[in-house]
Order: structure tokens, then C-alpha cells, then sequence
């Protein structure tokens, strides 16, 4: 009898300690055992990306006293899924025009500010070839193949094909064939050096390999160049805390305006300034692609 108490106990007082430990509260976010993780997408070198991306958050630590943790993701969908899981494993994003408006349409995405290139909110994308290739027009694109940074890149895939089939390129079945570069940086570099006939970036990602490759502006040349496009920026899960969101967006804000917060910002993503729109700013672009008649569960398949 004695034996059975006995065992009733610790089995009581193990269930205890894990329904207590089961309780213990998670670290509050924005701590040092909880940073609030932000999540920049690929769109060029990873190092230089990396180091802009680490030094806007340690400026931000500074401001808010926040810690942050950020990452380059190898792709735009991942940035999306880490948003969306439960518990979210990405707190805020720098999601390009696409992604974001798919990131939205899931409903785990909510736009705060818009980045600012050249002194505007918008860009615009551009198709390349090589100098040589005889290439002189869109429509010459039929059975060639045709690099991109990533499926999900607005001014690097969605736009430009837009641009290919109003020229009479089907982009399902007339291309020999498309090559995922991995970064605007990447596509140049693949036409460069011949690995793609042609390709799609931001205007003008043929800079960014200028040092590398100091004839890249002559041998790599634009045949066409979209119409606007919104900026990308940077993004929140929508029940993320709004006074913890507010105080992150004052300080990017007053961090864009000092010359050390500029120059960590160009160099993760060539920002120059930062801007306060809502989701409404993005409703341009998905009336283009309504007027094109595709939708964007269409072009995320």
C-alpha cells in the first residue's frame, strides 16, 4: 500500500512540473531570448545584403531597445512560410512587390513602409542581353533561355513575363528554357558570362557587378524596360503588437534619415529614403495583373 502512495506521489509531482512548465510564459518579444526576427529576400549579393540588413537592426537596438535577429532567405516563398507558421519564425519582412501582395493575400503580411530609390517609391524592371547575341527586340526571345532571380520577382519575373507574352512569347512553352539565378546580381552574371541568352532585373542590377566586371555595361545591354512598379519595404505579421510596430517604424524612420542609417540601408538594398503607405499603395500593380487577366494564385503555382 505504502508503494502505491508512494508512486501516486511522484508521478503527481512530475505532472506537475510539466503542467508548470508547460505554463512558463515565453520570453516577451523583442528580448534577448525572443529578438523579433526580420527576413530580407534575396536580391543580391547575400554578404553585402547580410551586412546592411545586421547593421539597420543594431541601429534600430540602439533606438528601441529591441534586439532583432535578421536573416537573407534563399528564396521569396520561404520569407512567406516563415511569416505564416505558428509560431510566426519571421516577425517583420522585405518582401518585393509580388511576394508582399501574395504575403497579404495569405493574410500574414501587413505593408508599413515603402522603400524610396532615386526619389521614388517605384522602379522599374528591365530585360538584358548580351551585346553579341544578335538579340534586338522581346519577341526575338522565342527558344532562348531566360534567367530570373526568382520565381516570385516582380521586376525580375512577373512583370517581364507579362512583357514577353503581349511580344508573342508564350512563357510556358516558347522558351527553351528558365534559369533561377538566385538574385538580380546572379541573372547579369549568367548573360555575362553566356550561361542564359537573356534575362530580367530592377533597373539597373548591372551596377551592382560593375566592379567585377568593369565592361558588364557594354557587354550586357537592355532591349526593354517595364512600366512602374511599386517598391518594395518592409512589412509586419499583422498581430504583431501595434505600439511595439509603431516604435519600430518611428525609429527606421528617423534611423533613414541619419547618414549612417543611409548608408547601412543602400547597402542592404539600395535604399535611400523610407516612406508611410498602406496596403492600398500595391493596388496598381494588382490591377495590372487583373488587366492581364491573371490572378495570384495563378502565378504563385
Amino acid at each position: 500500500m505504502k508503494k502505491t502512495i508512494s508512486l501516486s506521489i511522484s508521478v503527481l509531482v512530475l505532472l506537475t512540473v510539466f503542467v508548470i512548465s508547460g505554463c512558463k510564459k515565453a520570453p516577451e518579444l523583442g528580448t534577448e531570448e525572443n529578438p523579433i526576427v526580420w527576413s530580407f529576400v534575396p536580391s543580391g549579393e547575400m554578404e553585402r545584403v547580410s551586412s546592411g540588413a545586421r547593421a539597420v537592426a543594431d541601429m534600430l537596438h540602439d533606438e528601441t531597445g529591441y534586439y532583432f535577429a535578421t536573416n537573407v532567405a534563399t528564396e521569396y516563398a520561404g520569407v512567406i512560410e516563415a511569416m505564416a507558421s505558428d509560431p510566426p519564425s519571421a516577425h517583420m519582412a522585405s518582401l518585393a512587390t509580388f511576394a508582399y501582395v501574395l504575403a497579404a493575400e495569405k493574410g500574414v503580411a501587413d505593408v508599413a513602409l515603402v522603400s524610396v530609390r532615386y526619389g521614388s517609391p517605384t522602379y522599374n524592371g528591365q530585360i538584358m542581353v548580351r551585346a553579341d547575341s544578335g538579340i534586338t527586340k522581346v519577341s526575338d526571345l522565342n527558344g532562348k533561355t531566360f534567367g530570373r532571380p526568382d520565381p516570385l520577382s516582380t521586376s525580375g519575373w512577373i512583370i517581364p513575363m507579362l512583357t514577353l507574352r503581349a511580344a508573342g512569347v508564350n512563357t510556358e512553352t516558347g522558351l527553351k528554357g528558365i534559369v533561377d539565378a538566385g538574385s538580380h546580381d546572379g541573372v547579369v552574371a549568367a548573360i555575362y558570362n553566356g550561361d542564359v541568352d537573356a534575362g530580367a532585373s530592377y533597373v539597373d542590377a548591372r551596377t551592382r557587378i560593375e566592379k567585377d566586371f568593369p565592361d558588364v555595361m557594354d557587354k550586357v545591354v537592355v532591349i526593354a524596360v517595364t512600366e512602374n512598379i511599386p517598391n518594395d519595404g518592409v512589412q509586419f505579421i499583422p498581430d504583431m503588437d501595434e505600439e511595439m510596430k509603431t516604435k519600430i517604424v518611428d525609429a527606421l524612420l528617423k534611423i533613414a534619415d541619419t547618414e549612417k542609417g543611409k548608408d547601412a540601408l543602400k547597402t542592404a538594398y539600395q535604399w535611400n529614403a523610407l516612406e508611410k503607405h498602406d496596403d492600398t499603395f500595391y493596388d496598381p500593380f494588382r490591377q495590372v495583373l487583373q488587366a492581364a487577366g491573371l490572378s495570384i494564385e495563378e502565378l504563385n503555382k
